[in-house]
């Protein structure tokens, strides 16, 4: 893997996005359910409300917990923490498409949480998006 990319255009064309076959749900924490969720989670974050745990479906499903299913999908792009225009571009586009997105970056990645219904949809577009960015 090559260090991180901070040219906008640069990530952008270098995305590669790549569907999980899993779907996801965002679920709140409570001390019950902790250890099956946080041993489950793909990422967390701390709230003033409380801690918010990314899990398989099938785990906030079997704790009871509803909500909506989420694919992800991961762009593999080793983007720069602080690259700029790499999540503007990708909400950008679900937004002019209609369709929700909920970004998570980590070190390496960035992570794009949409309508599982949608998921293959999202990847299409993102593929368009990609290829575009290295045209121009």
């Amino acid at each position: 893997m090559t260090g991180p990319v901070r040219d906008t255009e640069a990530m952008i064309a270098a995305m590669e996005p790549r569907l999980d076959d899993r779907h996801w749900r965002f679920v709140l924490v409570s001390p019950e359910n902790a250890p099956q969720l946080l041993g489950a989670a793909i990422g967390t974050f701390r709230e003033d409300e409380g801690v918010t745990a990314i899990v398989p479906s099938g785990v906030a499903e079997e704790l009871g917990r509803e909500g909506p299913d989420f694919a992800r999908i991961t762009l593999m792009v080793h983007s720069d923490l602080e690259g700029v225009g790499l999540t503007a571009a990708v909400s950008g586009a679900l937004a002019d498409a209609g369709i929700c997105c909920n970004m998570v970056a980590a070190l390496y990645h960035d992570h794009i949480f949409v309508p599982a219904a949608r998921g293959e949809e999202v990847l299409a577009l993102l593929e368009e998006l990609s290829c575009s960015a290295k045209a121009g």
